[in-house]
């Protein structure tokens, strides 16, 4: 792989590994630590892609698996450290925006993960289902609840 082919890569994809490494962890030196390790990943193997959705959908899914591996760390059993959300510099289109995505942050990692990935990278349940490693029902019961807590969150008002 070419230097230029590296730049193209990851140009075109490392927002979107971001936000969904920031989602998970919600730090933004771990985000972009992680996003680094993927990237480091992607170009050290030999893999081609026959088009950029499966491209894309690998590169999302050795992120939230680096996600998950830095959870079982030690570092995080021991020390946990947040970057404020304001500190990670986030812009937001409207107010409702803002408190919706500060809604999606309060949720547990994994039903975070599977909104961010249903609602703002607009996979399917069963795209999701391949990222995650998990059955279809498995995701579907995870956005179900994922919903449940933001409805709780943010009130009856907001319709998902």
């Amino acid at each position: 792989m070419t230097a230029d082919e590296m730049a193209d890569i990851y140009d075109k994809y490392k927002y979107c590994v971001y936000r969904t490494a920031f989602v998970y962890c919600r730090n933004s030196a771990d985000a972009e630590d992680i996003t680094q390790d993927v990237f480091m990943k992607r170009f050290s193997s030999n893999i081609s892609f026959s088009d950029e959705v499966k491209e894309k959908s690998w590169l999302l899914k050795v992120t939230a698996n680096k996600c998950k591996d830095m959870f079982r760390s030690l570092r995080y059993k021991y020390f946990i450290s947040s970057v404020s959300l304001e500190e990670a510099n986030l812009v937001y289109e409207t107010p409702e925006e803002s408190e919706v995505y500060h809604a999606v942050m309060e949720l547990p990692p994994k039903n975070r993960l599977v909104i961010h990935l249903y609602y703002y990278e607009e996979y399917s349940i069963r795209e999701i289902s391949g990222i995650l490693g998990k059955s279809e029902s498995a995701v579907q019961t995870q956005l179900y609840r994922a919903r449940k807590q933001l409805k709780e969150i943010l009130g009856e008002e907001l319709q998902l």
